[in-house]
């Protein structure tokens, strides 16, 4: 039953008064009979009695009101709940990435937008590029942060919105050759903060496990540099190898997010750069708190990027 007669029949109740309630909806009041007339039609009973003050219920009326309330009461309550999720005061956003994503860019994002919307909830999943882009055609991830390209069957579905450009640096154990001391006659050496294939092909290498993006941008610069890398460990995680190399097992690659402003070694046979990316299905329209999660990584990728 459409909710508009309920509405006219609460107002008819209140009032005790068909002119009184019509004046009150800004209706005349033949239109607001002719609508309770309905109402007796439709339930075959009759639900007012006309008395030389106004109207009052019959007892079908008084039954019906109650249930016409209850009804009234869901359906306000109902939009009330939507309108709070457009209007990003509740809801849930489900956000996947790699380890890059959620460990050094996810949290600063997630902690501006719940400034301004304490309600909303995150699903967060650190998974590699491959899965999350997987999971986001699949409607099991609202968005994802990936590494391009994105490679996976169905991938047409898939909107890209570049995120930042990012940059893999060599770090190296306490006191390692590469890590010399800072001195005057070293600040003024081009080659500091630099490194080449050639200088780490023999050192154990803490890397990314295997299939993951990472370590597919530091495969293919090994073969174009014609070099072996010893690898000694694989981890999922940057923390974890950040730990490994401080504890001497090895050198290893990370994201520059991962580490202070300026810190790492670059490479000079040629940066190691990947491009991030958001992606979402291009046939869905995004919610309101995913659009404006969407917003504030982009801004937050634009200060780092300029860091």
């Amino acid at each position: 039953m459409e909710l508009t007669p309920l509405r006219y029949f609460r107002e008819i109740a209140a009032q005790q008064h068909l002119t009184r309630a019509a004046r009150s909806l800004g209706v005349t009041q033949p239109a607001l009979s002719a609508v309770v007339k309905k109402l007796e039609r439709d339930l075959g009973a009759t639900l007012l009695h006309r008395t030389g003050r106004g109207v009052e219920l019959t007892e079908a009326g008084q039954v019906f009101l109650r249930h016409a309330k209850d009804a009234l009461a869901a359906a306000e309550a109902g939009l009330n709940a939507v309108r709070q999720l457009q209007g990003l005061e509740r809801g849930s956003i489900r956000v996947g990435g790699g380890a890059t994503a959620t460990a050094y860019l996810l949290p600063g994002v997630v902690r501006a937008l719940r400034s301004v919307h304490p309600g909303l909830r995150f699903f967060i999943r650190e998974v590699g590029s491959a899965q999350v882009a997987e999971a986001v055609i699949r409607g099991e991830l609202d968005l994802g942060i990936v590494t391009l390209p994105v490679d996976v069957p169905d991938a047409e579905v898939l909107l890209r919105v570049p995120l930042v450009q990012d940059e893999l640096r060599l770090i190296v154990p306490p006191g390692h050759r590469l890590n010399e001391p800072d001195t005057a006659r070293n600040r003024s050496d081009p080659t500091r903060g630099s490194f080449r294939w050639k200088d780490v092909e023999r050192e154990p290498f803490v890397a990314f496990e295997a299939g993951t993006a990472v370590r597919a941008v530091v495969d293919a610069a090994v073969r174009h540099a014609g070099v072996t890398l010893d690898v000694v460990m694989e981890l999922r995680s940057i923390e974890p190898i950040k730990s490994m190399v401080a504890a001497g097992i090895g050198v290893a690659l990370v994201s520059r997010f991962a580490l202070p402003v300026g810190a790492g070694l670059t490479c000079r046979d040629g940066r190691l750069t990947r491009q991030l990316a958001i992606i979402r299905r291009r046939d869905r329209e995004p919610s309101a708190g995913s659009a404006a999660f969407e917003r504030q990584l982009l801004a937050t990728a634009r200060e780092l990027a300029r860091a």
